[in-house]
């Protein structure tokens, strides 16, 4: 038969279980959140980046 003692035990390495769980699965949504972000910086400054080319070759032609 279990005693007290072994069910705190168990109760409590299963609430670490779930901790850590629940915590890695943050972790993993923050960084996926921070690569989407990164990606998204990266896509505006190469928009940016084609329209002012775009831009200063309109204006070159125009010459």
């Amino acid at each position: 038969m279990v005693n007290q003692n072994d069910k705190n035990q168990n109760n409590k390495s299963v609430a670490e279980g779930i901790k850590n769980t629940a915590g890695s699965a943050f972790e993993t949504a923050h960084n996926a959140l921070e690569t989407t972000e990164d990606m998204a910086m990266k896509t505006v400054d190469a928009a940016k980046n084609s329209t002012k080319n775009l831009t200063d070759n309109m204006k070159k032609q125009s010459r």
